[in-house]
């Protein structure tokens, strides 16, 4: 994870990862390693700083990065945030893992589809615990 490009995704623009802020993340994970200041940063641990803050148009930061060479991107965030990749029509590929535990309640990631959106399953994979992971793609 440390060893690829990352955008960061904020309605507060390059701001974010100021020098101030870049160190004050960085120092936290160190201190989260086990040391304040004294331990090591994992290799690549450095890059996170270097992250493009994209913090334009969400369908026109995605259709660059879309645009870019490289492997399939990876969006990893809140439910807000991956909300508004599913309601704009920006998410090609759902990832979709399923936990052995009803909660009740929680954040709704379809719920701003202006019309259902049928998928088709892709693969499936059951884990030991009971956990099973779901590909799908628009169908």
């Amino acid at each position: 994870m440390n060893q690829i490009p990352k955008a960061v995704f904020s309605r507060q623009g390059p701001v974010i990862l100021s020098r101030g802020a870049t160190t004050a993340a960085l120092d936290d994970a160190r201190a989260n390693a086990g040391g304040a200041g004294s331990a090591p940063l994992q290799p690549g641990a450095e890059s996170w700083a270097q992250a493009y803050v994209a913090s334009g148009d969400l369908a026109a930061e995605i259709a660059a990065l879309k645009a870019q060479d490289g492997k399939p991107i990876v969006a990893h965030g809140g439910a807000s945030f991956a909300r508004s990749l599913v309601a704009q029509g920006l998410v090609d590929q759902f990832a979709l893992l399923v936990h052995p535990v009803a909660l009740g309640r929680g954040l709704a990631v379809f719920c701003d589809l202006a019309a259902p959106t049928p998928l088709k399953l892709i693969s499936s994979k059951a884990f030991p615990g009971g956990a099973a992971a779901q590909i799908y793609r628009a169908a």
